[in-house]
């Protein structure tokens, strides 16, 4: 871990390898590997002189940016600890991380992240400084405590102490930790994974064998860095070579894509359920002419990519040769509306994949690499192949060392090389997590067909209604989060005589339905309540859920004027919906749905 910039610096040179934007800034800029290099010694060398032990805990509190990337790595270059903090964490949450991982040192990124770091300084005993990436940050008067990355650098400046840093590089052994990664979960507090080296050359040997990504490949980073998926994805990036394209504000990532022409990334389904409502907003709004022609060509794309392409089998020629065609003078157009004329391929995991978006993404011609993986694997556990036979809806193939073996219940346990080795602080939590012949207990349900791995739904999400049936609400939710006016849904069913929901509405669109069909409000509240907007909400919720079994379809809804939030507890850092405590928020319209 700590040679492989330095390493990929000899044998790239001056390549260019990050493509970035200063903090607020709107210039794309470059470094080359050789500066990428020189960038990490420097930051080793600075911590040392900073007085920073091997195996010591080091926190970074940002949003993506290159100073992100210069302290992992160089970090890892004096055998240091990261404890990577999402650039959302509430100040409770940065209090326990830094208290529970004896933090003294810890790296924020803009205004927000400094502000909720000094307001807990008092309560956090062990940590000594906060280093400020953002030079445009407002330090508090009278506080000795913080400083810029600027001003840290030149500790570390003509590395003064290189020829420790050498050896202490020489000395890393695959069972040092390099990241604690705290997970939020939809339940609970928080529980520090332990990642260790060895668990990362694992997963990049085991990727390299099965994920395709190369030195030709430009790369958007839209995922905290802090996330797994995104954090593994970016280093397994790194050791193929590839140029990274770091993107800072995840509300950009649209304008990022347009403007740096990516030819690959990972992200989430509501990333491309989103690209799915806006292709489909495009064509509903088209005049018929068009309208005809791309549902036409997504037949003929669903016919080539999905019929044949992914179960193994060869096109026929006539169908291969108007898929070409309609390909190069339709989805094109497509993709290059989205900045992708390049595309590669795209890793997709993190929720459950709705099978009509999977489809759709794939019928336009753009490969969706769908995998399912955990904080506690280091991410990829299984994934589809580029170019082999794989199955809408399903999580992919085992990665080469994962032993998969499915619990009596149904659940899926894992062991293997890239498997945690436990939660820090908490043996009383690790020993649960695993079985007493050491598989690691995902907590998800799934079974094993032809090879690939499919998943049911998280174990202790699944609902029993009082009349004893089995709703799973994740699966219920994503096929109506296609439905262009739905930003957020939570199901609610446990111990409940039917199935209701919360529904968080595309508040501007329906502020445009109403305008149109002379809906008269005043705001959120009264739009919601509107018995117009309601019957309309439940006709388009009524025809995507036709396919469900009657006890899983929505019977009431109620429709909320304002976001779910990490504020108040109902969701975590990852966006996933924390259901207790919706259960307790919302508690009064949840009655409301229920009453007789």
């Amino acid at each position: 871990m700590g040679r492989l910039v330095h390493d990929q610096a000899k044998k790239y040179g001056d390549r260019e390898v990050l493509i970035y934007k200063d903090f607020g800034g709107k210039e794309w800029k470059s470094y080359s590997w050789n500066q990428f290099s020189q960038k990490v010694k420097t930051v080793s060398n600075a911590l040392l002189n900073l007085g920073v032990k091997v195996q010591e805990n080091v926190g970074v509190f940002s949003q993506n940016s290159i100073q992100y990337l210069f302290c992992d790595f160089g970090a890892w270059g004096i055998r240091a600890v990261t404890i990577p903090f999402y650039a959302t964490s509430s100040e409770q949450q940065i209090q326990f991380m830094v208290n529970d991982g004896k933090v003294r040192f810890l790296f924020v990124g803009e205004q927000e992240q400094y502000d909720k770091a000094r307001r807990v300084l008092a309560t956090c005993k062990t940590l000594e400084r906060i280093i400020i990436f953002d030079r445009g940050v407002r330090i508090a008067e009278q506080d000795a405590n913080a400083m810029y990355f600027d001003d840290f650098l030149k500790l570390g400046e003509n590395l003064p102490r290189q020829t420790e840093v050498d050896a202490l590089t020489e000395k890393a052994s695959m069972d040092d930790i390099a990241n604690i990664l705290y997970t939020s979960g939809t339940t609970g507090d928080s529980k520090g994974v332990i990642l260790t080296c060895g668990q990362y050359h694992a997963a990049m040997v085991a990727n390299d064998k099965c994920v395709p990504v190369g030195e030709n490949d430009r790369v958007l980073n839209f995922l905290p860095f802090t996330h797994i998926f995104e954090k593994g994805w970016k280093i397994l990036c790194l050791t193929e070579g590839a140029t990274l394209i770091v993107n800072t504000y995840p509300l950009e990532v649209q304008q990022s894509m347009k403007e740096t022409h990516p030819t690959c990334m990972s992200s989430v389904p509501r990333f491309w359920e989103k690209v799915y409502m806006g292709v489909v907003e495009k064509i509903e709004t088209a005049g018929a002419p068009k309208r005809k022609l791309f549902q036409y060509a997504l037949s003929v794309g669903k016919k080539h990519n999905i019929d044949y392409l992914s179960k193994g089998k060869r096109p026929p020629l006539a169908l291969h040769l108007e898929y070409e065609m309609l390909n190069k003078t339709v989805f094109s157009l497509v993709r290059k509306e989205l900045g992708l004329e390049n595309a590669h391929f795209f890793p997709t995991a993190g929720a459950t994949v709705n099978p009509k978006v999977e489809e759709f993404v794939h019928s336009i011609g753009i490969n969706m690499v769908v995998g399912y993986g955990l904080t506690e694997s280091l991410a990829t556990v299984s994934c589809n192949h580029l170019g082999k036979p794989f199955t809408v809806g399903g999580v992919g193939i085992p990665i080469e060392g994962i032993d998969i073996r499915i619990s009596e219940e149904g659940e899926v346990l894992l062991k293997g090389p890239t498997i945690t080795i436990g939660y820090y602080n908490r043996d009383d939590l690790t020993k649960a997590a695993f079985t007493d012949d050491g598989y690691f207990k995902t907590g998800d349900s799934g079974y094993l067909k032809g090879g690939e791995l499919f998943l049911k739904e998280r174990i202790k999400d699944l609902y029993k209604t009082s009349n004893g049936k089995y709703i799973a609400p994740q699966m219920i939710e994503s096929k109506l989060l296609v439905d262009k006016y739905i930003d957020q849904i939570a199901i609610i069913a446990d111990q409940r005589k039917f199935v209701s929901a919360l529904i968080i509405p595309v508040y501007p669109l329906l502020e445009e339905y109403a305008r149109e069909h002379h809906i008269p409000y005043d705001s959120h509240e009264q739009l919601c309540a509107d018995p117009k907007i309601n019957e309309m909400m439940k006709e388009r919720i009524d025809t995507l859920q036709q396919q469900l079994a009657h006890y899983e379809q929505i019977k009431r809804f109620t429709l909320l004027p304002h976001h779910f939030s990490m504020e108040r507890g109902e969701l975590t850092n990852t966006l996933k919906i924390k259901r207790r405590v919706l259960n307790e928020n919302y508690k009064k319209e949840i009655d409301a749905m229920y009453a007789e």
